[in-house]
């Protein structure tokens, strides 16, 4: 398995399809995928932080993807990753488990689509409460100043988006 480590990291907003793509992903390459919001809620449901738990489900991650990249495995990180310094994390983490790192934005050009997706999608995790409209367009997500993939979900099944990003990442440099 030496030569196949990568961590590959999405960002983008609730809603915007980077859950279903980066399962997609994983299940193709495949791959572990490691989703935040899943950490988070378990986190809170351990009953030692709850509310707002600030970077704690990141850390998680930040660990046990270092750990599975150690050993060789691709992980597909998927979260909202809305700051340069949680983007910057991730690059450390692959930078100390000796592989590469590949950013992916995922985003939905179509703002109608995008509001029936956050106003009618079913959470899959116990207790999750999900974030309404008004709370995914007043999010703080900071606009990427370095290179990024961007995937543009609007109108597209998940099998062209992930066609586009198998296209994306087989042309990355290793």
């Amino acid at each position: 398995m030496a030569g196949t480590a990568m961590l590959i990291v999405f960002s983008g907003l609730p809603g915007s399809g980077k859950t279903t793509l980066a399962r997609a992903l994983a299940a193709t390459l495949p791959a572990i995928h490691l989703r935040i919001d899943t950490l988070e809620q378990a986190i809170r449901n351990s009953g030692m932080l709850a509310g707002d738990i600030g970077p704690a489900g990141y850390f998680a991650a930040y660990g046990v993807a270092e750990d599975n990249l150690r050993l060789g495995h691709r992980v597909v990180a998927d979260s909202v990753n809305p700051l340069p310094v949680t983007r910057a994390a991730w690059h450390s983490v692959a930078q100390r488990a000796g592989t590469a790192c590949f950013d992916i934005e995922v985003y939905c050009s179509d703002s109608a689509e995008h509001r029936r997706r956050v106003e009618t999608r079913d959470g899959d995790i116990a207790e999750l409460k999900l974030p309404g409209w008004q709370s995914v367009i007043g999010h703080d997500y900071t606009p990427w100043a370095t290179p990024v993939a961007r995937i543009d979900t609007a109108g597209q099944p998940v099998e062209s988006c992930l066609a586009r990003l198998l296209t994306l990442l087989n042309a990355a440099p290793r």
